[in-house]
């Protein structure tokens, strides 16, 4: 019998390897960014068309390599980062594995151009799927330029997996926007289809942040600087008044390297603690230096998963010394001691006293000189015109309708209290009862009803932006004074390409400018909340859902928008409002799980309350 095990061919092993390290183009886009980093490279650039299906091309001036560096670059585990195992507790470079440009090479067509300042000549290597097919010296400025060509063109199921390419680009955009925020004292562009989309010059943390982000963030960032024995930390956070629904801008870069740890950033939100509702998120952009003995980075090709030595103490520092800042700028509310309660009175235009409609008082009158007429003394009474109508100021206390009524509603209440009686008031059984201002409590003949207002009202709202969606008969409430709203580069390609989406749920949005757009209606019913704030969390709501499930745009839409414009726990409903509530939400096709598909209806029958007393 033969053997069964045999070693795979390299140019198998390379494209296993690729699943890891390339799992969509921006993930190329991250590992040669970080190479040209590591090149000592002060300008680079990024081309890119149709999102890096078709090109994806970086252009440096950094070292460049010599032939036969060039050659070896392209070989699985070939590095100049590291000698020794020991070299990766001491690392300060962005790749060390030597993984990325074979991996990258064997899903692609490369082509690579590069040149030594000492070298007349630079050389040229064209690669397909790990198999070389060109190797020359060619003339070329000092530096490197790489063309990463139809990717996942020998892997098509593969690349029938990638997104959209407003998707695609947008990933490529948040790695782009990592590497240029890590390394503010180097230049970048990105150019997308022939259009210049960033042009960063060199500049320092703070220029880099409004760079990207917009002229607005000069005025919200606090900075953050702290140094001890274990960690030194700097960079911004942003004012709670500017915290957004979304998590977009919240950067942790560790020795400048971006990670994701959400025991690190549990501390920043604690640290914002009682300044910020639960569904809102700061922005920071946070450097942690410590020592590279003390961090293990070899964890995942991607290295954006950290292990650390104390991570407790990582915790408590960071804590720290966000509400330090929060406090030396004073961010966070203070107590006045110094001022008495006595001197706190409003502000009065005038010395005139505050006379009520329809009184007429006279200011020289003093109860306690009588007036004398014919030396007799009179009533000391001013002469006042009292309104015809002054028995209504008081007819919630004096009229005998009132009184009557309420007397009965307490007869009401008692005989719902009292067991002996049968017969009550079916006005009184049917009204629900808000507890806690959270869940409805409603009647049935087999017990009663538990209901979640919030996830009620977000079915209800569903099902009925659904509808109108899917006829184009969305109602919109055009606002007085249009609103503009500014999103980050990556948010805003979300909307582009979620505008007609959006629209069609009642909006009247429209484009105005690279980054920004006009509100110019709203959806009827939602006029009393911000926009703004809606369409952040309409565009959080779909990038969470696209994650966690593949939905269509206009059932993704429906349910962004009516997490957004459901009533929320703790708020106070009226009767007829609860009435309303849940005769619109047994009236859905779906009345017992939210568009999430938790429950929004529990039961407690009759047979469940006897057994809990015991009956």
């Amino acid at each position: 019998m033969s053997n069964l095990i045999r070693l795979l061919p390299d140019a198998v092993a390379n494209q296993i390897a690729a699943g890891e390290v390339v799992q969509r183009p921006a993930s190329a886009v991250k590992e040669l960014l970080e190479n040209a980093i590591d090149a000592g490279a002060q300008s680079i650039k990024l081309l890119i068309k149709d999102a890096g299906r078709t090109l994806l091309q970086v252009i440096d001036d950094g070292s460049g390599m010599s032939e036969i560096d060039a050659r070896l670059s392209f070989e699985r585990h070939a590095t100049s980062k590291i000698q020794a195992a020991e070299d990766l507790f001491a690392l300060r470079t962005m790749g060390f594995r030597g993984e990325a440009l074979a991996s990258i090479a064997a899903v692609a067509q490369v082509e690579m151009k590069t040149r030594r300042a000492e070298d007349e000549l630079g050389i040229r290597i064209v690669i397909e799927g790990s198999e070389i097919k060109t190797q020359e010296p060619c003339a070329a400025p000092v530096g490197t330029s790489i063309a990463v060509k139809n990717l996942f063109f020998n892997i098509p199921a593969r690349r029938n997996f990638l997104k959209s390419d407003g998707v695609e680009f947008r990933h490529i955009l948040e790695e782009f926007e990592r590497i240029a925020l890590a390394h503010p004292d180097r230049a970048f562009s990105l150019t997308h289809n022939n259009t210049e989309v960033y042009r960063l010059e060199k500049a320092i943390l703070r220029q880099r942040i409004v760079a990207l982000y917009g002229s607005p963030y000069n005025q919200r960032l606090v900075p953050v600087q702290e140094e001890t024995d274990i960690l030194r930390i700097t960079g911004f956070i942003g004012k709670p008044e500017f915290a957004k629904k979304t998590r977009g801008e919240q950067f942790f870069f560790l020795n400048t390297r971006f990670i994701k740890n959400s025991y690190l950033h549990h501390a920043i939100q604690t640290a914002f603690e009682q300044l910020l509702p639960t569904d809102s998120y700061p922005s920071y952009f946070l450097f942690l230096d410590v020592d590279p003995r003390t961090i293990d980075v070899n964890i995942h090709p991607t290295k954006t998963e950290v292990k650390f030595e104390d991570e407790r103490a990582m915790y408590a520092i960071i804590r720290s010394a966000v509400k330090r800042a929060l406090g030396q700028y004073n961010i966070t509310p203070s107590l006045d001691f110094e001022q008495e309660m006595s001197i706190d009175i409003p502000y009065r235009p005038s010395d005139k006293p505050i006379q009520q409609p329809g009184i007429t008082v006279d200011p020289t009158f003093n109860p306690f000189e009588p007036k004398v007429k014919s030396g007799t003394a009179v009533s000391s009474t001013p002469k006042e015109k009292i309104p015809a109508n002054w028995q209504d100021l008081y007819q919630n206390y004096f009229n005998p309708q009132t009184q009557t009524e309420q007397q009965t509603e307490q007869q009401v209440i008692h005989s719902d209290l009292d067991e002996g009686t049968d017969e009550r008031p079916a006005k009184n059984i049917s009204d629900p009862y808000q507890l806690h201002q959270r869940y409805i409590l409603t009647h049935i003949k087999s017990g009663f009803l538990i209901i979640d207002q919030q996830r009620a009202h977000e079915r209800i709202l569903y099902e009925r932006y659904l509808r109108v969606a899917e006829n184009h008969q969305a109602p919109s409430q055009q606002v007085l004074f249009p609103e503009t709203v500014e999103f980050s580069m990556s948010d805003s390609g979300l909307m582009i390409s979620l505008l007609d989406a959006i629209n069609s749920l009642g909006f009247d949005v429209r484009p105005f400018g690279q980054q920004s757009f006009v509100v110019h209606g709203v959806p009827a019913g939602t006029e009393e909340y911000d926009a703004h704030q809606m369409l952040e969390g309409i565009l959080e709501t779909h990038k969470n859902s696209d994650q966690e499930i593949k939905l269509n745009v206009q059932d993704s839409m429906a349910r962004a928008l009516a997490r957004q414009a459901a009533i929320k726990s703790g708020r106070a409903l009226s009767i007829p409002e609860m009435r309303v509530l849940v005769d619109e939400l047994f009236a859905c096709s779906l009345p017992y799980h939210a568009p999430d598909g938790k429950p929004t209806v529990s039961t407690f029958g009759m047979d469940e309350l006897d057994r809990r007393f015991k009956r």
